[in-house]
């Protein structure tokens, strides 16, 4: 194996991240997924990889490849399903794929140490329960006011303030549901909860668990305008 022994630490540093890659595809930028999916074109693969970026591309040339490769000529099947349920069909091969990278780069872990990478990804949604469970967040979600990005009683708004929201009103409870029912965490990508504190990234404007990028409410309050890890790292390159 080219890049050698991992600790359990690296592995699933590596497997976050292409996770988060694939959410990213498969939730915020499906659109331009679902375009680069043509089926006109060759066996097709959608690579998460260790920098949080994806590409749709034709799988690796050499032989044996340096990693498992992933599910190929997912665009052949694009136009002949449902959206939702093709892309439904590519979240479940993806969370394969993650897996098999995972165990392929922990094939020198030892017995305690795979179970301890398996806790660790086990503890995160897969890339199916990201994709399929949306309509959860109909129970969770309160109305926010359309024109700022505080949600909850405890998350920023983009001018850097803590914001309290007021309960919604019956009426438009379900007008505001829609409003929020796709806000995902963009470190681990799991749903939103109001009973959780997020952070909005002024540079991307996405959101954040307050843990995932270790920022707390007490933290957020000297913050004038935050930068995700993913964007800090853009801005020092």
């Amino acid at each position: 194996m080219a890049s050698g022994p991992r600790t359990v630490e690296e592995i699933f540093k590596d497997y976050s991240a292409r996770r988060n890659a694939i959410v990213r595809a498969l939730t915020y930028d499906v659109d331009e997924f679902y375009g680069a999916c043509d089926p006109e074109k060759e066996n097709l693969c959608l690579h998460g990889h260790s920098n949080e970026t994806w590409e749709v591309n034709l799988p690796a040339e050499e032989v044996p490849p340096e990693l498992p490769e992933p599910a190929l000529g997912i665009n052949f099947a694009r136009d002949g399903m449902e959206r939702k349920d093709w892309i439904t069909l590519v979240a479940v091969h993806s969370d394969s794929w993650l897996l098999s990278v995972a165990f392929y780069l922990g094939a020198r872990l030892n017995r305690i140490e795979r179970k301890q990478l398996f806790s660790l990804i086990n503890d995160v949604p897969t890339v199916f329960e990201v994709v399929t469970d949306r309509k959860s967040l109909k129970e969770k979600t309160s109305v926010v006011d359309s024109g700022s990005k505080s949600r909850g009683s405890t998350k920023r708004s983009n001018d850097g303030q803590q914001k309290s929201n007021p309960r919604p009103v019956e009426e438009n409870y379900e007008e505001e549901d829609d409003e929020h029912s796709e806000t995902f965490c963009g470190s681990c990508g799991g749903n939103y909860n109001q009973d959780e504190f997020w952070i909005c990234c002024d540079i991307c404007e996405r959101w954040f668990h307050g843990k995932c990028v270790k920022i707390t409410p007490a933290k957020a309050e000297s913050i004038k305008h935050y930068k995700c890890p993913s964007c800090n790292m853009k801005r020092n390159k």
